[in-house]
């Protein structure tokens, strides 16, 4: 009965899958099911055993299809390291004793191909880019760029003042409309943005900003 409801489940989530960027039904079945919860024109993220809940990723994100996340370790002080001891399954204990916190991914960051994030990993910043076959054990900062195993730093994508510039903007709030409309009022500014270019296609967050708002 268990392998029929999950094939169905699967075969319910197909068509909402093609449009997995902006779909709020496929959203709202992953929230509630898997404690797993999507912002808007995130994509690559909808798989509960790649990528498993409790999770939290922000909009405009871009995950490879072959992402893990490996949400605990096994207990390797205990008698066993297998998951008998904390997982109700094997009928050795009674209730599930895993209690992961949150894996939380803020907005605009890409994950590459092979890219497995392990327990040490709890927050990936804004804007972060992480490399292609990178095994992650730490939490990544805003804008930062890591590759390698285990990944460590390249480079920040943004000088600071151009970070601060587009934290400011909140870009990611827009809808895929206004962003649209961005970029056809401020191409130079969205492929290759600066303070000023930021400050000035912005003019109203950068008003309340110097206003203390």
């Amino acid at each position: 009965m268990g392998l029929f409801k999950s094939l169905v489940d699967r075969a319910r989530l197909v068509p909402l899958l093609r449009k997995q960027h902006d779909s709020a039904e496929l959203r709202a079945h992953f929230a509630a099911r898997h404690d797993i919860v999507v912002g808007l024109y995130s994509y690559g993220c909808f798989d509960r055993w790649r990528m498993p809940g409790p999770l939290r990723i922000g909009r405009y994100c871009s995950f490879a299809k072959t992402v893990r996340v490996v949400d605990a370790n096994h207990p390797v002080e205990a008698l066993t390291t297998h998951p008998a001891l904390y997982e109700r399954q094997f009928g050795v204990i009674d209730e599930d004793i895993i209690h992961a916190a949150p894996l939380i991914i803020e907005d605009d960051v890409w994950v590459g191909h092979n890219v497995v994030i392990l327990p040490g990993c709890k927050r990936i910043g804004r804007g972060a880019v992480i490399g292609a076959g990178s095994i992650v054990t730490r939490d990544v900062e805003r804008y930062e760029i890591l590759a390698g195993v285990p990944a460590r730093h390249l480079r920040q994508r943004f000088a600071p003042e151009l970070a601060a510039a587009i934290e400011a903007s909140h870009w990611w709030e827009m809808d895929s409309a206004a962003l649209r409309a961005l970029v056809a009022a401020h191409h130079d500014t969205v492929y290759s943005p600066t303070p000023e270019t930021i400050a000035a296609a912005f003019p109203r967050r950068f008003e309340r900003a110097g206003a203390g708002v």
